[in-house]
């Protein structure tokens, strides 16, 4: 098996002057950071000013439960139950590595305190599970049909800095890859917690549809204000 990178390959939207937010959306499994730049162009974020927009693109890597397959992968996906057989080892690289990332743009001159990071289904796993243990404040969190993966170490290893970041969660009533009682568990435990969440789910399957697009909208509008 070829090594992890140490970077992660990103396609950027730059507004062309000094943003003054950016965000991070992290594509699903198998998919790539093009997936996303549709729903980019939907949201209208004018009211925040110039946003430089990351489309970070997952390593490759044999999945197990797609026979071994080679594909673009946060982490491995060992079989249909996300909870018993999780890839502990490959959610954490990634997990670093988003970090990794959020420091790298911290340095180009938009803190994280400007920063987003948003995920689609195992990139909202990756998104809970890095933004919720970053050492530095984020602006919010938004995770869209995903889950909290490595849930029993999430209370011990939450950062105090991101223990009042707002979260957003969006999820398909009818979602068939990943279950919305998955969705639905990883909000209870984060209320457990005290983690400010904003629940949302919809009439659809494992997607995104416009008035999920429409309400995430408004709360990227709000932590950006």
């Amino acid at each position: 098996m070829a090594a992890m990178p140490t970077t992660l390959q990103t396609l950027e939207l730059d507004p062309g002057v000094a943003p003054r937010a950016t965000v991070v959306i992290l594509h699903g499994l198998g998919a790539d950071g093009t997936d996303f730049l549709p729903v980019a162009d939907q949201l209208d974020l004018a009211a925040v000013g110039p946003v430089r927009w990351l489309f970070p693109r997952a390593p490759v890597r044999p999945v197990t439960i797609n026979g071994g397959y080679p594909m673009r992968a946060w982490y491995d996906i060992l079989g249909a139950d996300l909870v018993r057989r999780e890839d502990e080892g490959g959610l954490r690289e990634s997990i670093a590595l988003v970090q990794a990332l959020l420091a790298r743009e911290a340095a180009r001159g938009v803190p994280p305190s400007r920063t987003v990071l948003a995920g689609f289904s195992q990139g909202c796993a990756i998104t809970l599970g890095a933004g919720l243990r970053h050492h530095e404040r984020l602006a919010g969190l938004a995770g869209l049909s995903g889950y909290v993966p490595l849930a029993d170490t999430t209370a011990a290893e939450r950062h105090a800095a991101n223990a009042g970041t707002p979260v957003f969660l969006a999820h398909g009533r009818h979602d068939g890859i990943v279950p919305l009682a998955r969705g639905q568990a990883g909000r209870d435990l984060l209320q457990s917690l005290g983690q400010p969440v904003e629940w949302h789910d919809y009439p659809m399957e494992h997607a995104v549809c416009a008035e999920e697009v429409d309400v995430l909208q408004d709360f990227l509008r709000r932590v950006l204000a």
